[in-house]
């Protein structure tokens, strides 16, 4: 792969940077904020190296044409997504060009809006455990990758430090109110619905995802990103099966990679192979071709 990867983009952008997080960077413009989408990849907790090429590209042009085609479900954060209306306070604008979301300010909601259509990853080691999910109790007998008859709204609390914390909905109504609970819930499968009927259209199953909400003015909006590898888990129908654990159009080569490696686990993995990076960019570029039907 020739594209050059982007690992920060400190030394790009002259506006303060308020976070760092383990792939976006947060920078204050006054009345807004930049999101930069940069290369890093995380696995199991850990910021990898190298960084792998158009991974930024694919879920900052994914994040807004989702919160195009949705816009009418939930207003979101975009104001715009054009680097060249940012002017000198970018210095490599076309380094830059389609990573950057300038957006709304909003006052985040500390919960992670998550639903399930499958039962798989984390929503299956629960139900194997404890016959529910986030303290819903499930039919016995369902298998791996099973699909709902109906969507799983499973919250969990977000935790700036360490891992987010799964809880039932009745905790997040003690946290956020009731009133407000229902409402993102209620947005949350709305979306989820919305999105899962396009990808089957597109020959891709839309297993879970996850949102995040925020409040301007004490109304919600959409925040963050939206279905993108990094916060939903696509599967190709033609790999679709139970009881197995099926391939995800994601970073799946690098979780495959060091889960077969001599990785400790205790320490910051070794750079990956460039055969890895290689074979993740080409997952990365093919979800959104496949999703968008435009080239990247």
């Amino acid at each position: 792969m020739t594209a050059q990867a982007l690992s920060t983009a400190v030394d790009y952008v002259k506006a303060p940077l308020l976070y760092k997080g383990k792939v976006r960077e947060l920078y204050d413009l006054g009345e807004h904020y930049l999101i930069v989408v940069t290369d890093r990849i995380s696995a199991f907790d850990y910021v990898l190296d190298p960084a792998v090429p158009e991974k930024g590209n694919v879920l900052n042009r994914l994040s807004a044409f989702w919160f195009e085609q949705t816009a009418a479900i939930q207003t979101n954060h975009v104001v715009h997504t054009d680097v060249a209306r940012l002017g000198d306070l970018i210095t490599e604008p076309e380094l830059l060009k389609n990573r950057i979301m300038v957006t709304k300010k909003a006052e985040r909601i500390d919960i992670e809006c998550v639903v399930r259509g499958y039962i798989t990853g984390s929503g299956w080691r629960q139900y194997v455990q404890t016959s529910a999910i986030n303290g819903i109790k499930l039919p016995a007998g369902l298998r791996k990758n099973e699909r709902f008859e109906q969507p799983l709204f499973t919250p969990a609390a977000k935790n700036d430090v360490g891992h987010d914390e799964d809880i039932p909905f009745e905790r997040m109504q003690e946290l956020v109110g009731a009133e407000l609970a229902l409402e993102l819930r209620e947005h949350s499968i709305k979306l989820y619905e919305f999105a899962r009927a396009y990808c089957e259209e597109r020959g891709i199953i839309l297993a879970d995802c996850k949102f995040e909400f925020g409040l301007i003015d004490g109304k919600v909006i959409l925040i963050d990103e939206i279905f993108t590898p990094d916060s939903s888990r696509f599967w190709a129908e033609e790999n679709y099966a139970y009881d197995i654990e099926i391939d995800s159009m994601d970073k799946e080569p690098v979780r495959v990679y060091l889960l077969g490696s001599d990785w400790d686990k205790n320490s910051k993995p070794d750079p990956l192979p460039q055969h890895v990076v290689d074979e993740t960019t080409r997952r990365y570029v093919d979800i959104y071709e496949r999703l968008t039907g435009a080239s990247l």
